[in-house]
C-alpha cells in the first residue's frame, strides 16, 4: 500500500480543521497528518493530539502575498515528506475533502493505491452552498453531507491536490507549476468553505481576514449560496461525468494547466450514498 501524507495550513479555523483532522485521520491515520498554524499567536487545539502540528511565523500581510508564501511553504514541506519515504502527498485547505465515490466501496488510500499517478492527480471540484429556505444553519455534531445536499460543479475546486513527487503548487493548490493536470475518475473534492450563510457573516467580523483584504473575496464566495438557492439542481452522476470530460479537454486561454468549463453554472444534488462520509 502506498504511504500517503496529508498537509494543510490554518489560521483561526478550528471549525474546519477539526473536521479535516477527523476525516483525513480516519482515512490515512493521524500520524500521517501535518498541520502548520500560521502565526506564533495561534493555539494548537487539543484535537490535534497525535498528528504533526506546529506553529510558524505568520506569512504575508495581504491575501495575494499570504497565499503565494503559503503554497511555497507547503510545497517545500511536501518535498520533505517525499524525502522521508512517502509515495503521495495530499495538500488541501482545511475546508476541502477529497472523497472517493462510495459506490466503489473503497477507502481513499485503497483507491489511490490503485491509481497510476506520474506527477499529480486532481479530483473533480464541487463547491457546496446552502439552499436557503430548505437547509438550516450548519451544526458541528452531524456530518456535513447530512446537512448540505447542493453544490456547484466548478473548475475552481478541481485542484491539483495530490502529488506523486516533489513539485511546486500554484496559488490555492489550483495547479502544478509547469505541469498539466489529470482528473481522476470517481474522485471528488468537496469544498465547504462557503456552505453556511451565518458562518460567512461571522467571517466578515474576523479582524485578521479583514486586515488582509478578505472582505471582497468573502462577499464573492457568498454567490454559491445564492446560486444553489435559485437554480434547479441537476442529476449528479450525469453532470459530474460530463464535467469531468469537459474539464479534461478544455483549457482557459490564460492558463493551459488549469481546467475550464465554458463558464457553465451547474448545480447538482448530492446522492444519499455520500451522506455519512464527511
Amino acid at each position: 500500500m502506498k504511504k500517503i501524507a496529508a498537509l494543510t495550513m490554518v489560521r483561526n479555523d478550528d471549525f474546519y480543521l477539526r473536521k479535516w483532522v477527523e476525516y483525513y485521520g480516519g482515512q490515512l491515520g493521524p500520524d500521517h497528518l501535518y498541520v502548520w498554524f500560521d502565526g506564533m499567536d495561534q493555539e494548537i487545539p487539543a484535537f490535534c493530539a497525535g498528528i504533526h502540528a506546529e506553529k510558524v511565523e505568520k506569512l504575508g500581510t495581504t491575501v495575494v502575498e499570504h497565499d503565494r508564501l503559503r503554497l511555497r511553504f507547503l510545497s517545500e514541506r511536501a518535498a520533505e515528506r517525499f524525502a522521508e519515504g512517502y509515495d503521495l502527498v495530499i495538500g488541501t485547505d482545511a475546508d476541502e475533502f477529497i472523497v472517493v465515490d462510495p459506490r466503489l466501496g473503497k477507502s481513499l488510500p485503497a483507491y489511490l493505491d490503485g491509481l497510476p499517478i506520474r506527477d499529480s492527480a486532481s479530483a473533480l471540484g464541487l463547491d457546496f452552498g446552502q439552499k436557503l429556505g430548505e437547509e438550516a444553519d450548519i451544526t458541528p455534531d452531524r456530518p456535513f453531507l447530512q446537512q448540505r445536499r447542493y453544490a456547484q460543479i466548478g473548475t475552481r475546486y478541481t485542484k491539483a491536490s495530490i502529488l506523486a513527487r516533489p513539485l511546486v503548487w500554484g496559488s490555492g493548490f489550483h495547479r502544478i507549476k509547469g505541469h498539466n493536470f489529470h482528473i481522476a475518475k470517481d474522485l471528488y473534492l468537496f469544498h465547504f468553505g462557503y456552505f453556511d450563510l451565518r458562518r460567512i457573516e461571522d467571517r466578515f467580523k474576523d479582524k485578521d481576514r479583514l486586515a488582509q483584504g478578505w472582505e471582497k473575496h468573502m462577499h464573492k464566495r457568498a454567490r454559491t449560496i445564492r446560486l444553489v438557492t435559485a437554480k434547479k439542481a441537476l442529476d449528479f452522476d450525469r453532470w459530474t461525468r460530463l464535467a469531468r470530460v469537459c474539464q479534461t479537454l478544455v483549457r482557459p486561454p490564460y492558463a493551459w494547466n488549469k481546467p475550464a468549463m465554458f463558464e457553465a453554472r451547474i448545480v447538482v444534488r448530492i446522492p444519499e450514498r455520500f451522506q455519512d462520509i464527511v
